[in-house]
Formats: structure tokens, C-alpha cells, sequence
């Protein structure tokens, strides 16, 4: 028979300690789906290991965890890819955070073979980084118009959970890099933004709902 697919792409943005996580998470076992949780952080230093540690032993000890800094959309669609051939009902995944994707690939090597090419830290690798968002904008897009064939099964559902730091309410950095890394963070937010069912800011815990799917098809029918 043919396959009813369904998906979701959520985002979820906020400040330090705002609680996006804690919501995504929440957001992660109400789907009622097996969980695949996607951290780009890098341990690069003690106190990051720590936190990366914390994190995880307060998450659900069944979810599939994978690290990925880099190469996001290749992650998720392999995901939902080993998904479909399992002939499960679906797959939520959850990515925290965007902006540390972001960093990683602003911070990338402009030499595959040899990082010491990075004169600067301040430098930043813009092409590595459009490529990135390319390819995973167009991911998003193309789960709008998913339609797979799969004998013995009814339903699968797709179930994106990003989670993304809202960094654009201070003041304009001095170095270049800063600056490149605020201003694409708004420009990243602002793409997902158009294609996701759903939006969500969190303050002090508090989820302020920005866009909603449900919401916008109400308003359309008065």
C-alpha cells in the first residue's frame, strides 16, 4: 500500500540556561517515537566534557545518541534513512544545538589535510559553512514534499526537533569571526523558520509559541 507520511520539523530557540533543551526533550518523548539525539558539541576542554557528561546522564538512557559537529543533513537523512528500512513507525530526531554546528563549520579547516592552514583565530571558512546550510535547508524543504512507498505499513512519521541559541539580542561583536557568527545565526534561524510547522522562543522556562502550522490554518478558514 501506499505510505502516509507524516513530519513535523519543530525549532526552538533561546538564550543560555533559557530551558530549550529541557523543552525539546519534553517535546522528544511526547512523540511517542524512537528517539535518535543528534549533539554537534565538541569536547574540546574539561568543563565542556562535563557538560556534554551532565547532559547525557539526564537524558533517557534508551535514546540513540549520535555525535555529529559536522555534516548534519548527512546524519539525519542516514537516520531516516536506516528508519524507513526498519520498517518502524517513524523517527524523532533531535538536534542540539544548531549554533555549535554553526561554530564548527565557521571554525572549519580551509585545508582538508592540513589544519595548521588556519593563520587566525578570528578567520572563519564561509564557504565550508554555506555548504553546510545549503545542503540542510534543502533537506528541510524536501521533507515537505516526502512520499515514500513501503509494503505493510500505513504511517511513518517524521519528527525534527532543532534547538538553537538566540543570539542576536546583544550588541555587534568586535571580531570578524563574532560577527559572522551572529549574523549567520539570524540568517539560519530566519530559513528554518519559513519551513518549520513550528517556532518557539523560551525564556526563563517559559515557551513563547512564534509560528504555529495549526494556528496559521486557523486564521486562514475565518
Amino acid at each position: 500500500m501506499t505510505e502516509i507520511v507524516k513530519h513535523k520539523i519543530q525549532l526552538i530557540l533561546g538564550g543560555a540556561r533559557s530551558g530549550k533543551s529541557s523543552l525539546a526533550e519534553q517535546y522528544a518523548m511526547l512523540s511517542k517515537l524512537p528517539v535518535t539525539y543528534i549533539a554537534t558539541a565538541q569536547a574540546l576542554d574539561n568543563e565542556i566534557a562535563q557538560r556534554i557528561a551532565q547532559h547525557q546522564a539526564e537524558r533517557p538512557t534508551h535514546w540513540r545518541l549520535i555525535e555529529a559537529p559536522l555534516q548534519l543533513s548527512v546524519t539525519i537523512e542516514s537516520i531516516i534513512s536506516e528508519a524507513l528500512s526498519s520498517n518502524s513507525s517513524g523517527v524523532c530526531i533531535l538536534v542540539d544545538c544548531l549554533t555549535l554546528w554553526l561554530s564548527n563549520s565557521l571554525c572549519q579547516s580551509n585545508s582538508s589535510t592540513d589544519r595548521s592552514n588556519n593563520t587566525s583565530q578570528d578567520s572563519c571558512n564561509s564557504e565550508y559553512w554555506q555548504q553546510e546550510k545549503q545542503q540542510f535547508l534543502k533537506l528541510l524543504n524536501s521533507l515537505q514534499d516526502v512520499n515514500f512507498a513501503r509494503e505493510n505499513t500505513q504511517t511513518f512519521a517524521i519528527e525534527l526537533i532543532l534547538v538553537s541559541n538566540e543570539v542576536g539580542h546583544g550588541i555587534v561583536p568586535m571580531g570578524e569571526l563574532s560577527r559572522q557568527f551572529v549574523d549567520q545565526a539570524g540568517w539560519l534561524h530566519q530559513a528554518i523558520a519559513k519551513v518549520a510547522d513550528k517556532v518557539e522562543f523560551v525564556m526563563a522556562g517559559l515557551p513563547l509559541t512564534l509560528k504555529s502550522v495549526e494556528n496559521i490554518s486557523y486564521k486562514a478558514s475565518l
